[in-house]
């Protein structure tokens, strides 16, 4: 029996793939450090998690209307109003489940066959597959490690032709954790606007932040922008909510109806009690979780990223949001006696128990991607681990 196509070309995710590995090997008794996931390592909220049932309690178990229910949307208005200076009516939004979800849908309402969508490397690993899921093609644009993993202007302008449709932004970024400044996303919108192509703004991360820098929306910097802009976010991250699958998406409102009418026949809508614990962490938190979620990351940040520093063959730029190190390893490999960071993170894996994400799931080979979404004692023994693999191959 074949399969479609449209699947056969998939290549599957790197992340989730380590990371049922280390599981399995847990299972089976070894003493494995994974710092593959990408969560946090907190637990949701008591809050969230007693809106949940509240909603439970009050008969809030049926369906919902395909794109979110009501509350919710005001509230993602106002947190849009707040953190982003932006203004959006509830024409403009899309609650789904997952902010994948959200990305799968809009690539799959704007994207016509062979249609080019710009992705600069390192990407999250899902990019490329959904444009690909869509029939449009991935147009890669490596980022160069010296401009601290950024594309420039000059850049996106060459890389643009006919068939160019979107262009991906993901600021904070996974996986280097590196940042656009607000002039540097003004001179990327300039081009965008210039041959009217649609941006795809992933700001998942933008409450985890270790810097004295603030997060800036493109949407922001000019109501052009604003009106080329389709905003991709949700509370995964920010609030600890990712088995929750909420995420949403904001911008033009005929993009989004298509959206909505899409998802009313893909998923229906997304899990209603899901959407009431959302509505919590927007409307309930008794502080600001994401600001202590904060505080505990530039912590671990600060810590972890001197171990990996002191580790020979180890080369990382430090960065500025998200909760991931992206080390350049490949003087390790070499020196340990490996063609590729691949095989390095196999054997490290094997031998030492250590579980990162190879680079080339990202579009990176020469680099490894740590989660440090783990406690402060796990991330001293991993980088331990990985010091003594590397100095016990020299």
């Amino acid at each position: 029996m074949e399969l479609a196509q449209r699947v056969q070309t998939l290549t599957p995710s790197s992340t989730l793939a380590i990371t049922a590995k280390a599981k399995d090997l847990k299972k089976q008794g070894f003493d494995v450090i994974g710092l593959g996931a990408g969560e946090p390592d907190f637990n949701t909220p008591e809050y969230i998690m007693a809106g949940a049932q509240q909603a439970m309690n009050n008969g809030l178990t049926k369906y919902t209307p395909a794109g979110g229910i009501a509350e919710l949307k005001l509230a993602i208005i106002d947190k849009f109003q707040k953190d982003n200076g932006l203004s959006y009516n509830d024409k403009q939004i899309i609650v789904t489940n997952g902010a994948k979800h959200a990305l799968y849908t809009l690539f799959q309402v704007i994207l016509n066959k062979e249609d080019e969508v710009i992705i600069p490397s390192p990407y999250w690993v899902s990019y490329p597959e959904q444009v690909k899921l869509a029939e449009g093609n991935p147009v890669i644009l490596p980022a160069a490690e010296n401009n601290n993993f950024k594309i420039t202007p000059k850049q996106l302008e060459e890389a643009i032709t006919a068939k160019t449709k979107a262009v991906i932004i993901n600021s904070p970024s996974n996986p280097t954790g590196l940042m656009y400044s607000k002039e540097e996303l003004a001179a990327l919108g300039e081009v965008c606007l210039r041959h009217n192509i649609i941006i795809v703004s992933d700001e998942i991360y933008e409450k985890l932040i270790y810097t004295t820098k603030e997060h800036v929306s493109i949407a922001s910097i000019s109501d052009e922008l604003y009106n080329q802009t389709i905003i991709i976010n949700g509370v995964s991250k920010s609030h600890a909510m990712t088995g929750w699958r909420i995420g949403y998406a904001a911008g033009n409102e005929k993009i989004i109806k298509a959206m909505t009418n899409l998802a009313s026949h893909s998923t229906s809508n997304p899990t209603s009690i899901a959407q009431y614990g959302a509505l919590a962490a927007y409307t309930k938190d008794p502080g600001d979780i994401s600001l202590e979620y904060q505080k505990i990351f530039a912590e671990r940040l600060d810590a972890f990223y001197k171990l990996i520093q002191d580790i020979p063959g180890m080369e990382c730029i430090k960065p500025e949001g998200a909760f991931y190190l992206f080390p350049n390893a490949i003087k390790a490999a070499e020196m340990n006696g490996f063609a590729t960071v691949d095989e390095w993170v196999a054997a490290l894996l094997e031998e030492e128990k250590v579980a990162l994400v190879p680079g080339s799931g990202f579009g990176s080979p020469d680099n490894v991607r740590l989660s440090y979404a783990l406690s402060t004692e796990e991330l001293t023994e991993a980088a331990n681990r990985i010091h003594r693999f590397v100095l016990n191959h020299k």
